[in-house]
């Protein structure tokens, strides 16, 4: 009979619990594994920084631009200097509209005078002596002068307003010659123009002064006289009426005139950097931006008109400080507010940062399209933010991983 052994058994039995035991580690992998997924959620955002517009709220044209395309900026640097005289040109109407009015009174006060003087004059037989009558024509004088002076004090302030008008158009002009828009005649005659009126407004000067001069000669006669003789109060009685409207009228051009010193100062602008970043280019509307030229407006050039709200430059954060991550439905309930996340830069070189979820967005929204899986088909997401650390090399625009911990 055939001895059976039972020394083999022992290894055989090894070699059959072998795979047992694979299988039973796999399993517990994979069990970890599923528990390890439930506490975690892996997405992508995309880092960004702030973009500040630089815009005004009225119409303005651009003087100067002392800033290039992605210059860097500090905070309160001035990079644009405007002209409101765009926004100005209704007050300027309107002030030389009210100074034609002092104009048109005050040649009605003259002529008020005339018939004051012969009245004066008339009296002159009914008097005992001379001495009225000179002092009224004394009188008379003193008005006069001050009418006289006046009256150029409203022509010179006209002229001014449209002596600043014909600088602004030489200044133009001069760029539109610059950029070879116009013939150069065009500016010759502006040119022309200009200097004239300056110099008519010099000569009206000089007769100010002259006429201020006669005026206080007039004075010194008026009250020598009046010290050497009595004087009659019929006198001032007559002439008080026009006395009152001339000095209402010398008020009202001191006022329009100090408006348009405050005018003058209103229309250079300058317009300071909000932020410290670099200046980008102008957004463009999507319709808009098919009829451009490559190029054309990413940064307003000086001479250019930019209306209100338009914006003349963009400038936004060097650095990022921020990512905008969007969750769908099914990670909602695992993203709270102060979480731990771990920031995932895949670009060389590669970097991963721990930080945490700053704030969660209240709806789903619409996310941008470079987030999509399909671009043929639009996702939805809850916006997560989460804060950039210091250390991680990020730009505005790039995409992280971004995983739960």
């Amino acid at each position: 009979m055939k001895r059976i052994s039972f020394g083999g058994y022992p290894f055989r039995l090894r070699l059959h619990l072998l795979p047992i035991l694979v299988w039973l580690g796999a399993i517990v992998c994979i069990i970890g594994l599923f528990s390890r997924r439930a506490r975690r959620f892996e997405v992508v955002g995309i880092a960004r920084g702030q973009v500040r517009q630089v815009a005004v709220n009225c119409p303005v044209r651009l003087k100067t631009v002392p800033v290039q395309l992605f210059d860097k900026v500090k905070e309160g640097q001035t990079v644009a200097v405007v002209n409101t005289v765009l926004d100005n040109e209704q007050p300027r109407i309107q002030l030389r509209a009210q100074l034609d009015t002092v104009l048109a009174e005050i040649e009605h006060l003259a002529a008020q005078l005339v018939p004051t003087q012969e009245t004066l004059l008339a009296e002159e037989a009914d008097r005992e002596t001379d001495r009225i009558a000179r002092m009224r024509t004394f009188a008379v004088d003193v008005e006069n002068a001050r009418l006289q002076i006046l009256s150029l004090r409203s022509q010179i302030a006209s002229d001014r307003i449209t002596l600043e008008d014909l600088a602004m158009e030489v200044k133009i002009l001069q760029d539109l010659l610059e950029q070879d828009a116009i013939a150069p005649y065009e500016l010759e005659k502006a040119q022309v123009e200009h200097n004239a009126l300056a110099a008519s407004i010099e000569e009206y000067e000089n007769l100010l002064e002259e006429a201020q001069n006669h005026f206080r000669q007039a004075q010194r006669r008026r009250d020598e006289y009046a010290g050497r003789y009595p004087f009659h109060p019929s006198v001032n009685d007559a002439l008080d009426v026009i006395r009152k409207q001339v000095a209402v009228q010398e008020r009202l051009v001191d006022g329009l005139l100090a408006e348009l010193e405050a005018l003058k100062s209103r229309e250079a602008l300058e317009l300071k950097a909000p932020i410290d970043g670099v200046v980008v280019a102008v957004p463009q509307r999507a319709n808009e931006a098919r009829l451009r030229r490559p190029g054309e407006n990413l940064l307003r050039r000086p001479g250019e008109v930019v209306t209100a709200g338009e914006p003349i430059l963009v400038i936004a954060e060097a650095r990022p400080t921020e990512i905008v991550a969007y969750v769908g439905d099914r990670q909602l309930g695992r993203v709270e507010e102060n979480m731990p996340v771990e920031l995932i830069k895949d670009r060389e070189p590669a970097q991963i940062a721990t930080s945490q979820v700053t704030h969660i967005g209240p709806i789903m929204e619409l996310m941008p399209e470079r987030l999509w899986l399909n671009p043929n088909i639009p996702q939805w997401g809850r916006p997560v933010v989460i804060g950039v650390p210091d250390g991680l090399d990020l730009i505005s625009g790039e995409i992280v991983g971004i995983r739960g911990l």
